[in-house]
């Protein structure tokens, strides 16, 4: 048995080398387009497979609803159950779709995420499809938006984090060939001592049950927390921190720890409840971190908006 899985950037060259690799190491390529075309429309109409090529919130949607409770699965549920299965009786190369988190306690699964910097997949874009730099850094924005939410939604996981790969390929000075020779060297190798990536299934378990366990530093954080469950938004609670000033030695002696971090949307919430005095001090290193780490999005809720939201939802909010 072999599997590998091929994450990818858009534009950083993944398709080229899954094509290649598949066609040099004898494997089946499985992608999106692959399991549209084979394998959905044994279960979708052709309304639900307009929806899976359009949105990836779709694929969470229960195929079978007239089931009994417990034997109903979401076509993501469906689509793992079609790659675990052929990964049984073919050796598999397979392209995207959460296949690094499907098949992340499989002994014989290597895991590769291919990258390149902005200017690099820029420039493909622009030899490939005629477009401006600033039309392909945007293109590239949404894409690599798109990938992140998919695997978020369907299987909670981030996915740039680097543990969910064996191996980040990043393409700047790689041509092609080179690219096949390390991933092909490290297959050979893996040949002889099969080894899961991960075994996090009790590691799971347990964050998802600390989680409703949450201990907030204030009860508006605890209110707001129900109304993003309400919502089925996604949220991490303070789990970054920002430097914002350093003395001349460089020791940090100011930093910031948003209260809450919503995953599909890649944007920081920071709820400012309190004593105007405080909100001014939030308003500031609020201001400092944009300046510092323009790339990071992050919005205020300010006492007014909570308590409106409070109100909506019959939670009692207070000050924080």
């Amino acid at each position: 048995m072999q599997i590998i899985t091929i994450s990818r950037q858009t534009a950083s060259g993944g398709e080229e080398i899954a094509k290649e690799l598949s066609n040099r190491l004898g494997l089946q390529l499985i992608d999106r387009q692959y399991v549209l075309e084979n394998w959905l429309p044994e279960v979708a109409d052709e309304h639900q497979l307009h929806m899976l090529e359009q949105s990836s919130k779709f694929y969470t949607k229960i195929l079978n609803p007239d089931a009994k409770k417990n034997e109903q699965i979401s076509f993501a549920d469906y689509i793992a159950q079609k790659l675990k299965g052929k990964s049984e009786t073919t050796d598999l190369l397979i392209l995207g779709l959460g296949s690094q988190i499907i098949f992340e306690n499989n002994p014989y699964a290597l895991h590769f995420k291919i990258v390149a910097s902005e200017e690099y997949r820029c420039q493909q874009l622009k030899k490939n499809y005629g477009l401006h730099h600033d039309e392909a850094a945007r293109e590239l924005e949404l894409a690599d938006r798109k990938h992140r939410r998919y695997v978020w939604r369907i299987h909670n996981q981030d996915w740039e984090k680097t543990t969910l790969y064996h191996l980040t390929l990043n393409r700047d000075g790689l041509n092609l060939e080179d690219s096949l020779s390390v991933i092909m060297n490290i297959a050979d190798l893996k040949k002889e001592n099969p080894q899961a990536l991960i075994n996090n299934k009790e590691v799971t378990e347990k964050t998802v049950e600390n989680k409703s366990q949450r201990n907030f530093g204030h009860e508006s954080e605890k209110e707001f927390a129900k109304i993003l469950d309400m919502h089925h938004i996604e949220w991490e609670y303070e789990p970054s921190e920002f430097p914002l000033e350093w003395d001349p030695e460089g020791n940090v002696i100011m930093a910031f720890r948003p209260d809450f971090y919503l995953c599909e949307h890649d944007t920081y919430v920071e709820l400012t409840t309190m004593k105007q005095k405080y909100t001014t001090e939030k308003n500031k290193k609020v201001r400092l971190l944009q300046e510092l780490y323009p790339h990071i999005k992050i919005k205020i809720v300010y006492k007014k908006d909570f308590e409106q939201l409070a109100e909506k939802f019959d939670l009692n909010g207070s000050e924080k």
